[in-house]
């Protein structure tokens, strides 16, 4: 793959996360379906401070994040990561979000081919993983199109509206992503 394309798709690209992104990330989190999609914490507003002090946290020698845009202009449409590196075994912690307005659109599934194809083909990971709720059906659904196995679970971790939920660990390794290189 020719350098200048390692981070672009067919319709998005994947770019830094910028100062002015805070205010869109801040209004995503207003909306209480977003914030519990995204975080086993409880869904509530965050200031652009608390976005802002995420989103730098979010990026250093252990991690790498991206802000989501469409080809054509600068529109935040979501971020994923790449966080919690350790290096001396190849294992990184992948996590995403699109903006409410954003979601269904396909972007996901770009957005994550992008991104897996960063970690183990620029970064040279062996491991991806994430976390799922077991309520995000779409989410879970795309990461199995990606070839992502359910390798375990946290048994009834969330309390959401008087139900307990599961949160689903799936697992990625180079081998399964760029089989060429088992």
């Amino acid at each position: 793959m020719p350098l200048s394309r390692l981070l672009l798709g067919a319709r998005v690209r994947l770019t830094a996360i910028r100062a002015e992104d805070t205010p869109t990330v801040a209004r995503w989190y207003e909306d209480s379906t977003f914030g519990r999609m995204i975080d086993a914490a409880p869904a509530y507003p965050r200031t652009e401070t608390q976005v802002s002090r995420f989103m730098q946290e979010e990026t250093g020698k252990d991690s790498f994040a991206f802000a989501v845009r469409p080809l054509d202009d600068d529109r935040l449409l979501g971020f994923v990561d790449l966080s919690g590196i350790l290096w001396t075994h190849g294992v990184a912690w992948l996590g995403i979000g699109f903006g409410p307005e954003h979601q269904g659109k396909g972007y996901g599934y770009e957005t994550m081919k992008l991104v897996l194809d960063f970690g183990f083909g620029e970064l040279n990971l062996h491991r991806i993983q994430l976390t799922v709720f077991s309520y995000n059906t779409r989410a879970r659904a795309l990461y199995e199109k990606l070839g992502f196995q359910r390798e375990g679970l946290y048994r009834e971790m969330l309390h959401r509206d008087g139900q307990r939920y599961d949160v689903l660990l799936y697992g990625l390794l180079r081998r399964e992503w760029l089989p060429d290189t088992a």
